[in-house]
């Protein structure tokens, strides 16, 4: 697929999603390693659901979604946007998976976050993003702290993956403590 430029980073940079990916989309999103933290490992993606959610996802004027593409090669690697935009709270709620095992514990996911945090606070003039993640995803929450994100508050035992229950761990990052 063809990737734009959308926002330039180092080794990586965000282009618009384009549905003609739903083909790799579907296969990460049906991925227990990817989905494990996400919370969606009891759900089951077909093809042209992805596929649906692609075309609606680029649509959507409350969410902004990008695909992580490595300038090395232009190849995709993941996933990341802003959504449930409220632009008179000046907040969202950033999302981001990498796809690939090989791709991940790399630094593209804090980079890649790093840019759209700028391009929230720069251009959607937000004021605070917020996240959720899953207390069990050490690499993650360490990657959202090298990135600018502080924890403000948990939901205990408010997740089960594995069989276990892990809490719910709210983090944020705000335009002036940037």
């Amino acid at each position: 697929m063809p990737y734009f430029e959308k926002i330039p980073g180092e080794r990586i940079y965000l282009s618009p999603i384009d549905p003609g990916d739903a083909e790799t989309y579907t296969k990460w999103v049906n991925d227990f390693e990817v989905t494990r933290w996400l919370g969606s490992t009891g759900s089951v993606y077909s093809l042209p659901a992805e596929r649906a959610y692609l075309e609606n996802a680029t649509k959507e004027t409350n969410n902004h979604q990008f695909a992580i593409v490595l300038r090395d090669g232009n190849r995709l690697i993941g996933s990341i946007g802003l959504m449930d935009l409220n632009q008179r709270c000046q907040k969202a709620t950033l999302g981001i998976f990498i796809g690939e095992a090989e791709d991940r514990s790399k630094g593209y996911g804090t980079e890649a976050i790093r840019l759209l945090v700028d391009y929230g606070f720069q251009w959607l003039n937000l004021r605070n993003i917020d996240l959720h993640v899953n207390s069990g995803n050490a690499r993650a929450i360490a990657c959202y702290k090298k990135a600018g994100f502080r924890e403000y508050g948990r939901r205990h035992d408010a997740i089960i993956a594995d069989g276990r229950w892990y809490d719910d761990v709210l983090m944020e990052v705000l335009a002036d403590l940037k």
